[in-house]
Order: structure tokens, then C-alpha cells, then sequence
């Protein structure tokens, strides 16, 4: 089944063979690493505001494309295609056009680069460990979702259940411990207490600022607030102490690495490397060298390609590590990490709030998947770090 023609343009790229024709979209992030794949953007104001995509477009229909055709590789040989095309890129970041059954959790509360509102930590999310299946966990999450709106109404007003960029509501609070509060009420509501807990994206990253971290970053700068990072971390300790937090992402800035291998040392959850791993296998070395954290975030896009993505997956699993896979801020209705947390037996995904299509496509991409699996389905649940031993 070789590639009888592909065509990028605006909103996907397209890719027809004697298969049929296939179609694929890219997200992008709001907080996004320093050391990740660039994600190529025009810069002409006058159109899109600079964010339009017509370079990558044109590289895609006139280098990349002639070269995959003429190859004459068949569509299923990822490795060797995904190589070919970082030949055709030759950097390390690719900055040349156009080459950029699992517990969820999903995002409830969003704040940082994700809303518009005071929270620095940014996003807020429940994992349904304590349910029978995905679709079981589908309903556990929906249900404390729009318990949480009514919580959140009930005490802010109807103007506060505005949604942030992954569906997430986002109050205008400041204080990242009431946050928390209003998503440990709704679950408790909702009747759930036992089967769900919270996970945090912190996306420290955003708010560091001259070796400190500033927790009201989106007022004007004040550096008499700032904290370090041992605070910071004994911030995060107050809020597994009070609330049941058993996964935080990004608790530091990407290259604070004294401070996530002290925090990871010191605390028994698990701790998540996002901005600090990138999907880059040599990031995830010194990482593990470094035991900064226990979990990759794993982003196709970060990366540039699935064949790598992949071989980070597997690095990360070798050294004893849980694997996230996740979606973007800026997302597509494209399911594609649905299948990919099911074929690398990753254990957990997150892609926003039990709301919005282009959420929603990838969880029930999931259930399907469930469904045609049948009783050889495996839902991770409380096992979600370690899914093998399903």
C-alpha cells in the first residue's frame, strides 16, 4: 500500500492510497517547553494574526510529499517514513517547515496559560480510578463536571462557569488550595469520594521568573512575592497533605532540576516531566539520571515525529517510569492519541474536560475501542502508573 498522493492544506492533510483516503491534523500549546519540536507559524499579521500556517502548507506539497511518493515506501512502514522526513529536516528542533484502555484525567479547572482568570497553576483534574471501565469512568467524570459548575455557580455567580482553552471551568480566583476545594466538594457531591482523585498540571514553567516562582504571575511583576523553589515545594506537600493529589505535572521550572529530583525524593506520588522532558529522549536520560520525576508526558508533536514519540514511550517504561499521553490546548477533532495510548499500553491519557468535540472525539474514540475489545478489555483504574500488571 504505497502513497499515491498527499496534500496539506487548511484545516488538515490528506493522504490517499489503494487503502483509502486518510486524514490527520495537528494541535498546538499554549504553555509550551523551550526544548520541543518548533511549531512553525507564518507571522504575517494581516492574516490569522500572524498564526496561519501557509509555509508548513507549502513545504508539506512541494519537499515532503514528492519525496514520500516517490519512495515507494507502503503507508505501514512508520519508522522508515518518519526517518526519511527527518533526513529531509537535519535539525535537532525541526525548525524547518511543515515537520512538527487508559485512566483519564480530565480537566475540570483551568488556570495559567489556559484562562483568562488569577490561578498560576494551570490546570485542575480528576482521575476516576475506582471505576469499573472507561465508559463507567466516563460517566464518574461527567457527572462531578457538572456538579462542579453547579458548585461553582452556587458561590461565584453564573459568570463564573465560563471554560478555559481544554473545557476546564475557570473561576476568577487566586488561591490555587481553593481551586482544589471547589473540585474536592464536587466530588465528595457527586458521591464519589472513594472512586476519584485529583491530578494537577502546574505548568511551572509560566510563572518563573528570575530563579523564583510568582504565584499571582498574570498581576504586574512584584518581586517581593516571589517564592523559591523549596517553598513551592512545600506548597505542593500542603496540598497532598489535605486533598487526595496523586499526580502533578511540571511542579517546577523546566530546567530547575535541583528542585524536582528534591521534590520527587521527598514526596510518594507521582510526578510528572512535561515542559522539563519534551518527548526527547535525551532530556528523559538526564531526567532519569537525575530522578527529577517518574512519568513522562508524552506529545507526539513536541517531538516532530510517532516513530520517536514512541521510542521515548519506551524509554521512559524501561526505566521504571508511567507514561501520559496527552493532547494540546490548541486541539483538533483528530483522534489519533486515542489509539496511541492503547497500542503503547501507557495506562493514562489526558485530553481536557468531559466537554467540547474536540475533547470528547478522542474519549469516544476510547469507548469504542473498549467496546470492540470486548472482555479483553482492560481499564487501568488504580493501576494507572503501572498498567503491565493488568
Amino acid at each position: 500500500m504505497s502513497i499515491e498522493k498527499i496534500w496539506a492544506g487548511d484545516p488538515d492533510s490528506q493522504n490517499p492510497h489503494g487503502g483509502g483516503l486518510f486524514r490527520a491534523a495537528v494541535p498546538s500549546g499554549a504553555s509550551t517547553g523551550i526544548y520541543e519540536a518548533l511549531e512553525l507559524r507564518d507571522g504575517d499579521k494581516q492574516r490569522y494574526l500572524g498564526k496561519g500556517v501557509l509555509k508548513a502548507v507549502d513545504h508539506i506539497n512541494t519537499t515532503i510529499a514528492p519525496a514520500l511518493i516517490s519512495s515507494g515506501l507502503s503507508v505501514v512502514e512508520q519508522e522508515k517514513l518518519d526517518n526519511l522526513m527527518l533526513e529531509l529536516d537535519g535539525t535537532e528542533n525541526k525548525c524547518k517547515p511543515g515537520l512538527g484502555e487508559s485512566e483519564e484525567a480530565f480537566n475540570v479547572i483551568n488556570g495559567g496559560s489556559h484562562a483568562g482568570n488569577k490561578l498560576a497553576m494551570q490546570e485542575f483534574m480528576i482521575l476516576p480510578v475506582g471505576a469499573e471501565s472507561f465508559r463507567d469512568a466516563m460517566r464518574l467524570g461527567a457527572e462531578v463536571y457538572h456538579t462542579l459548575k453547579g458548585v461553582i455557580k452556587d458561590k461565584y455567580g453564573k459568570d463564573a462557569t465560563n471554560v478555559g482553552d481544554e473545557g476546564g471551568f475557570a473561576p476568577n480566583i487566586l488561591e490555587n488550595s481553593e481551586a482544589l476545594e471547589l473540585v474536592k466538594e464536587a466530588i465528595d457531591k457527586a458521591g464519589y469520594t472513594e472512586k476519584i482523585v485529583i491530578g494537577m498540571d502546574v505548568a511551572a514553567s509560566e510563572f518563573h521568573r528570575d530563579g523564583k516562582y510568582d504565584l499571582d504571575f498574570k498581576s504586574p511583576a512584584d518581586p517581593s512575592r516571589y517564592i523559591t523553589g523549596d517553598q513551592l515545594g512545600a506548597l505542593y506537600q500542603d496540598f497532598v497533605r489535605d486533598y487526595p493529589v496523586v499526580s502533578i505535572e511540571d511542579p517546577f521550572d523546566q530546567d530547575d532540576w535541583a528542585a524536582w529530583s528534591k521534590f520527587t525524593a521527598n514526596v510518594g506520588i507521582q510526578i510528572v516531566g512535561d515542559d522539563l522532558t519534551v518527548t526527547n529522549p535525551k532530556r528523559i536520560e538526564r531526567a532519569v539520571e537525575e530522578k527529577a520525576c517518574n512519568c513522562l508526558l508524552l506529545k507526539v508533536n513536541q517531538i516532530g515525529s510517532v516513530t520517536e514519540a514512541i521510542q521515548a514511550c519506551k524509554l521512559a517504561q524501561e526505566n521504571g517510569w508511567g507514561v501520559m499521553v496527552s493532547h494540546r490546548s490548541g486541539e483538533t477533532e483528530d483522534t489519533f492519541i486515542a489509539d496511541l495510548v492503547v497500542g503503547l499500553c501507557t495506562g493514562q491519557i489526558k485530553t481536557g474536560a468531559p466537554c467540547r468535540s474536540e475533547r470528547l472525539a478522542k474519549y469516544n474514540q476510547l469507548m469504542r475501542i473498549e467496546e470492540e475489545l470486548g472482555d479483553e478489555a482492560r481499564f487501568a483504574g488504580h493501576n494507572f502508573r503501572n498498567p503491565s500488571v493488568l
